[in-house]
């Protein structure tokens, strides 16, 4: 098992501990449209919360409907059972109702002393960036107030600089994925993406540049029947890929709330901290919220064609309102473009990895592979 499996075994892992020991602040989030980089002001320590090895959400279930999504009723389980009670904060984003609801039950359930929401447009217009200013300008008013911070302009653009350095460390390893024989798994890949958005980053970026020197002398690289990228949303166990590529395809991109593309795009740090902020929200916002859907499309055929994909796997949690509506219309365009396409809907733990493994093999017999 590598260090980045064991890093996502559970909510706290050793590195988030003792960063917590050194007097890191441990702010929770839950989707991507969050500034991760103000989450890193001073001693803030942004943690992208997962609940691993979830067995069930009897709990949550009393307070949540059975149409939720599950990613939210586990991530409300966890939280009533005490697996975060290391957290000092929570930040949301008013994305989907689902999550708005997590932040409503939180805050009833768990009272934090600091719980925030956002509110994202849904608009990419210059408009939406002046909103967006606004509501991260509130943001740090309120962190560096509860926290005693300091926030400032000089402080914040420390904070993005450092999270451009770490994001770019990232993506020179997923761009390895482009090779034509890959020297990492699209599993371990994912691995490492999760470790490094639920550990400190100062502390697990040393292992990700020893990591990126070990494959790079990898001698092979890694064959496959198929080339896939993986588009949707939340994917936080790599057990998910780790079946898929089971049946030999390889998964070599992925457009997903967790994946790499498109968020390992750097902030601008030559113009005002929150306007750059704010505006590279809205560039990297691909979430079927967004009223965005040419764009994700078109964005998805520049990425099947710079990953030079065979086919693509649409992943949508159960009830997921945005993603289920956004995939039947991609599904459509996609084999318009005899793109070969798999939709696949699942729940937030994994389960059922038999009909997994059948309908991705399946799949991939379909394309000749």
């Amino acid at each position: 098992m590598t260090l980045f499996a064991e890093l996502l075994e559970i909510s706290k892992n050793e590195l988030v501990a003792e960063a917590i020991d050194q007097g890191q602040v441990p702010i929770a989030y839950t989707c991507s449209l969050v500034p991760e980089a103000m989450l890193s002001v001073d001693r803030l320590l942004p943690l992208r919360v997962r609940a691993p090895g979830i067995s069930g959400t009897e709990s949550a279930d009393i307070y949540l409907a059975s149409t939720t999504c599950s990613y939210v009723r586990s991530i409300l389980e966890f939280a009533m059972d005490d697996r975060y009670d290391f957290l000092e904060g929570w930040v949301f984003v008013a994305s989907c109702d689902h999550l708005r609801r997590l932040h409503d039950n939180i805050d009833y359930l768990l009272k934090p002393k600091f719980n925030h929401i956002l509110d994202i447009p849904h608009k990419k217009t210059s408009q939406a960036v002046d909103w967006l200013v606004g509501e991260f300008e509130a943001l740090r008013k309120a962190l560096s107030e509860h926290f005693s911070l300091v926030a400032d302009d000089r402080a914040l653009k420390a904070s993005i600089s450092e999270h451009n350095e770490f994001v770019e460390l990232l993506k020179s390893i997923g761009d390895l994925r482009k090779h034509p024989n890959p020297p990492l798994s699209g599993t371990e890949f994912q691995q490492l993406m999760l470790a490094a958005v639920t550990s400190p980053k100062r502390m697990i970026a040393d292992t990700l540049k020893q990591y990126k020197a070990e494959i790079e002398t990898r001698k092979k690289g890694i064959d496959s029947r198929a080339r896939l990228m993986i588009l949707g949303g939340h994917v936080n166990d790599p057990g998910f890929v780790e079946v898929i590529e089971s049946q030999g395809g390889l998964v070599v991109a992925d457009r997903v709330c967790t994946g790499s593309i498109p968020g390992l795009t750097p902030v601008d740090e030559h113009k005002d901290p929150l306007v750059a902020l704010a505006e590279h929200t809205m560039a990297k916002a691909d979430c079927p919220r967004m009223m965005d859907f040419d764009g994700r499309l078109q964005r998805t055929l520049n990425t099947v064609a710079e990953y030079r994909v065979d086919g693509v796997i649409i992943e949508t949690i159960k009830f997921c309102d945005t993603w289920s509506l956004e995939a039947a219309e991609v599904v459509k365009r996609l084999r318009d473009r005899d793109i070969p396409v798999l939709r696949l809907e699942r729940e937030y733990r994994l389960s059922n990895e038999g009909q997994i493994r059948t309908r991705v093999q399946a799949f991939l017999e379909s394309m000749g592979k």
